[in-house]
């Protein structure tokens, strides 16, 4: 086989890995709130996020074109596969130590780290201006919306509810957490798939497989949807544990509150920015953002400290691991 064409299958392979790996990664960010206030079942909240995230994997391809061509230039051949690979081995890497502990870190923010990590070891073009754009400021913007966002929504629910029955309330709102789980899942979707539709293109372009100025091949779209959709049925219960219950005790109301306006960013910023944003950072600032209208004693803030410093570490970390990667594969594939 050769050798550029047996690179571009390993990196696909690896891509999808590492879409897996997002998948139960990530499963909590649209389902924790709708299972710790008991209005879905576990599993039918797993199907259920499944089916959305495969759903919101065929809505749009900004977010993959943003991932697969503002980021880095890698050269074309099998060099180029060995960065995009390393990229990827650094992103999953940090996926897998933050499950191991529980913490919701962004899958998106290891895949963004892993890439320029394994472009600055090789010496390849990085384009500083696209990630401060798509990745800083975004990444910097969306916690607050998510968290501003998720306050307003949750004092308007106690304005307009103010003289309601409580337990009348609270099923109403289990109900209605169903739509608001699978609006998150849709945006999950929507986002995080599209990421390995980009990294997987640009393997194709790099292995001279695609044109940079070609669609987005829609084999790639289907198994990327495919892994996504599958790693989230595979679930995340140790993360989830740290959504649903470890940062505030939900009731059905809140659930609600913070899983809709976490859905509406995430839709903005694909949709709007094609801005690969963490769907982790903007469902856990929600979630604070939800708590701290009741009083900002409710929020355990020791477990939400721990979550931000994740959060600061992941590009770094991913992008050290991914370095570190590129030297070794290197060495094996081109040395």
């Amino acid at each position: 086989m050769d050798l550029t064409l047996g690179l571009v299958i390993g990196v696909v392979v690896i891509a999808l890995v590492f879409d897996y790996t997002n998948g139960f990664h990530d499963a909590a960010n649209a389902i924790a709130t709708s299972v710790s206030t008991r209005a879905l079942t576990p599993r039918a909240a797993l199907f259920m996020a499944a089916a959305m995230n495969f759903i919101g994997a065929h809505l749009g391809t900004q977010v993959a074109q943003t991932v697969g061509k503002g980021i880095i230039d890698a050269p074309n051949g099998s060099h180029g596969l060995v960065i995009v690979a390393a990229g990827l081995i650094g992103a999953i890497t940090w996926n897998l130590i933050t499950w191991y502990f529980g913490l919701p870190s962004s899958s998106s923010h290891a895949l963004i780290g892993g890439l320029v990590g394994s472009a600055l070891a090789s010496a390849s073009v990085v384009h500083w201006d696209g990630v401060l754009e798509k990745v800083v400021i975004p990444m910097i913007l969306s916690p607050l919306v998510g968290f501003s966002l998720a306050a307003l929504i949750m004092i308007a629910i106690y304005w307009i509810f103010r003289n309601s029955q409580p337990g009348r309330t609270n099923r109403g709102f289990r109900y209605a957490q169903t739509v608001s789980a699978a609006a998150m899942a849709l945006g999950h979707g929507l986002q995080d798939a599209q990421k390995t539709m980009g990294v997987i293109f640009l393997a194709l372009t790099v292995g001279g497989f695609a044109q940079p100025t070609d669609p987005i091949p829609q084999w790639v779209i289907l198994a990327a949807a495919g892994a996504i959709s599958l790693g989230t049925y595979a679930g995340g219960w140790r993360i989830m544990r740290t959504l649903g219950r470890r940062i505030i005790a939900l009731d059905p109301p809140q659930g609600f509150a913070a899983e809709s306006a976490a859905a509406t960013v995430l839709y903005g910023a694909a949709i709007g920015f094609g801005a690969p944003i963490s769907t982790t950072h903007t469902i856990t600032s929600a979630i604070m953002g939800v708590g701290a209208t009741k009083r900002l004693s409710a929020v355990r803030w020791g477990v939400a400290g721990n979550i931000v410093t994740a959060w600061i570490l992941t590009i770094p970390a991913a992008a050290l691991v991914a370095a570190v990667s590129y030297f070794v594969l290197h060495a094996i594939v081109e040395g």
